[in-house]
C-alpha cells in the first residue's frame, strides 16, 4: 500500500495545473482495446515533460460500465479491465515520485445496481432503507410515485416486479442512495479514508449538490423553493465532516457543482467545506470578449468572499471539445444538446483554442486540462451503432452523446491505431495520427509544445489578483506581477502595450508585431 499523503497542505491546489485522465481512453497497455492503469504508468514520462502537477482520474472502480464508470459496483476495487488495485497504489506511488499528485473521483449521489447494497435491497432486505424505494400512484401503483425526470431523459423512477418503485436521478442501472441514512454518511466517509491512506490527494465529487432529497418527495414545479434535491441546506453537514477526513491527510476536494446562484455556490467553498468546485460558466462562454470577461470577473467575485481559489476548465469527459465548440461561425452553443447552427472550421477552431489556452493558464486559481485538448483533438463523430453513452438512448437519439470527446488519444503516428495500443473500444476517425503526440513533440509549432511552454512559463503570473489593462473593444488584457495576457478575439489586429519581452504566443504576429484576431500573447512588463 502507498504512503499516505501527511496531514499537512502547502496550498498546491491554489494555483496548480491539473490534468483529466478519462482512463478507458488514454492508452492501452495490454492490448485489448481499452485503456488501462498500465497504458497511464506507462505515460507517465509524457505527463511530467507536460509539467502538470496533478492527475484527475475519472471513476476506475469495479463497474458494469452503463455510464462509463460512474456506475460504481465497488468501490474499494478497481475495475478488472482498467487493472488491479495493486496497479493504482503503484501508479499514485510513481506519480508522486515524479511530482504529480493524484485525484479520484468519488460519485456520490447513486451506485450500480450491482452494488451489493442494491442487489439486497432488491432482495426484500433492509438496504432498502439506503435508497428510495416507493410505492407508484395511480389505481395499480401503476404511475411514478411523483413527476421528477432523469438527468439523461425520461422519468426518473423505475418499477420492479414487486410493484415497488426506485429512484435514479440519472440511469436505471444507477439508484440514488438515501442520504439521510446515517449508513450511508459513514460508508463514503470510510472509502474516502481507503483512498486517502493509499496516498490520493484529492477528492473530485461527482454531481455534489444532487444528494439530499426533500423526504417528501413532492412533485417538482417551477420555482419549488427549496428545490426538492438540487442543494438543499442539509447538504452541507455532509460536506463539512468529509472536510474533516480531509484535514486529517492534508487532502482536497473539487466539487461538481452546478448551481447558478452565487451566493449559494459560495457556501459550498466555506473554509470548513469543499476547497475548490469547478467553474462551469467559463466553459460553456462562447467566443466573445465581453461575455469572456464577465464570466472570469463573476468568477473571481464570487470566490474572493470565502477565500476559495477559482478554477478554469475549457473541456471536459461530458462536453464537446474545445477545437469544435469554437470552431463554429457562429458563437449560439446549445449546451443540452451540443448542436450548432454552422459548420466547423477546425483551423478557426483550433486557433481559438491555442489563444484559449493561454488565456485560461494565465488566470489566477486551478487549470484542469482535459487529455487531448493539449493536442487540438476536435469531437468526432461516432457512427450511431458505436455510441456507447446512454443520454443517447434515454433522449431518444437526439442528444449525440458525450463519446465523441472521449474518443482513445494518438500516441504514435506510425503505428496501429496511432499507438493507443490495441483497436480501441470507440474507433478513431481517419487523420486521428495527423494529432499524435510524437509527431507534435518534433514540431515547435503544434499546440503540445504550446502547453508545455505555458505551464512551464505560468509561474510567471506570480499568485496575486488580476488587473484588467486598457485595450480596444474585443480584446481582453490584464497584468498579474510582472506579466501580462493579451488576448485578441476580433477579426482585426492590434497594437502591443508596452512590455520589456514577449514570453509566449499562441500564433505569430503580423509583419509589424501587431496581434492578430484570435491570438494570445504573454509578455513581461
Amino acid at each position: 500500500m502507498g504512503q499516505p499523503t501527511p496531514a499537512t497542505d502547502d496550498g498546491w491546489w491554489r494555483s496548480a495545473v491539473i490534468y483529466q485522465v478519462y482512463v478507458r481512453s488514454f492508452a492501452d497497455g495490454d492490448g485489448d482495446g481499452t485503456g488501462d492503469l498500465a497504458g497511464v504508468r506507462a505515460r507517465l514520462p509524457y505527463l511530467a515533460e507536460l509539467g502538470v502537477d496533478a492527475l484527475w482520474f475519472n471513476p476506475w472502480y469495479r463497474s458494469p460500465m452503463k455510464d462509463g464508470g460512474y456506475d460504481v459496483a465497488d468501490y474499494r476495487a478497481v475495475d478488472p479491465a482498467f487493472g488491479t488495485l495493486a496497479e493504482a497504489e503503484k501508479l499514485i506511488a510513481e506519480a508522486r515520485e515524479l511530482g504529480i499528485r493524484t485525484i479520484v473521483d468519488i460519485v456520490p449521489n447513486h451506485v450500480s445496481d450491482q452494488h451489493p447494497w442494491f442487489r439486497a435491497a432488491l432482495a426484500g432486505g433492509p438496504e432498502r432503507e439506503l435508497f428510495h424505494f416507493r410505492p407508484g400512484r395511480g389505481e395499480h401503483g401503476e404511475l411514478p410515485p411523483n413527476d421528477w425526470q432523469s438527468e439523461f431523459g425520461g422519468p426518473a423512477w423505475t418499477r420492479l416486479p414487486d410493484g415497488d418503485w426506485y429512484l435514479h436521478l440519472f440511469a436505471p442501472e444507477q439508484p440514488d442512495l438515501n442520504w439521510a441514512h446515517p449508513a450511508v454518511r459513514q460508508e463514503h466517509e470510510d472509502i474516502l479514508r481507503f483512498w486517502f491512506e493509499r496516498g490520493v490527494a484529492g477528492v473530485r465529487i461527482d454531481s455534489a449538490a444532487l444528494l439530499a432529497k426533500d423526504p417528501a418527495l413532492p412533485d417538482f414545479t417551477e420555482g419549488h423553493d427549496p428545490h426538492p434535491y438540487v442543494d438543499r441546506d442539509e447538504l452541507h453537514d455532509v460536506y463539512r465532516a468529509w472536510r474533516a477526513v480531509a484535514d486529517e491527510y492534508g487532502a482536497v476536494f473539487v466539487g461538481e457543482v452546478w448551481l447558478p446562484d452565487t451566493e449559494r455556490f459560495a457556501r459550498y467553498l466555506r473554509p470548513d467545506e469543499l476547497h475548490t468546485a469547478f467553474n462551469f460558466s467559463f466553459m460553456t462562454c462562447p467566443w466573445d470578449a465581453a461575455r469572456l470577461r464577465t464570466s472570469i470577473d463573476d468568477t473571481l467575485a464570487e470566490h474572493a468572499p470565502v477565500g476559495a481559489p477559482a478554477t478554469w476548465v475549457l473541456c471536459n469527459h461530458d462536453v464537446t471539445r474545445t477545437v469544435t465548440r469554437y470552431g463554429r461561425a457562429d458563437t449560439g452553443f446549445d449546451f443540452a444538446t451540443k448542436a450548432f447552427g454552422t459548420p466547423t472550421d477546425l483551423e478557426l477552431g483550433t486557433r481559438r483554442a491555442r489563444a484559449a489556452a493561454l488565456l485560461s493558464l494565465a488566470l489566477p486559481g486551478a487549470v484542469y486540462v482535459y487529455q487531448g485538448e493539449e493536442l487540438g483533438l476536435p469531437e468526432a463523430d461516432i457512427p450511431l451503432d458505436r455510441i456507447e453513452d446512454p443520454m443517447h438512448a434515454r433522449s431518444g437519439g437526439t442528444d449525440p452523446g458525450r463519446d465523441g470527446c472521449r474518443v482513445p488519444l494518438p500516441w504514435a503516428a506510425g503505428e496501429p491505431h496511432a499507438g493507443f495500443g490495441g483497436e480501441p473500444w470507440l474507433p478513431q476517425p481517419d487523420g486521428w495520427a495527423a494529432y499524435a503526440a510524437d509527431r507534435q513533440a518534433e514540431d515547435p509549432a503544434s499546440i503540445l509544445r504550446l502547453y508545455c511552454e505555458a505551464i512551464r512559463l505560468r509561474p510567471e503570473f506570480g499568485d496575486g489578483p488580476l488587473t484588467w489593462l486598457p485595450a480596444p473593444d474585443g480584446v481582453l488584457a490584464f497584468a498579474r506581477a510582472d506579466a501580462l495576457c493579451v488576448v485578441n478575439l476580433a477579426d482585426a489586429p492590434v497594437d502591443l502595450p508596452a512590455h520589456s519581452a514577449r514570453l509566449l504566443a499562441s500564433g505569430p504576429l503580423d509583419t509589424a508585431g501587431r496581434l492578430p484576431g484570435d491570438t494570445a500573447v504573454w509578455l513581461r512588463a
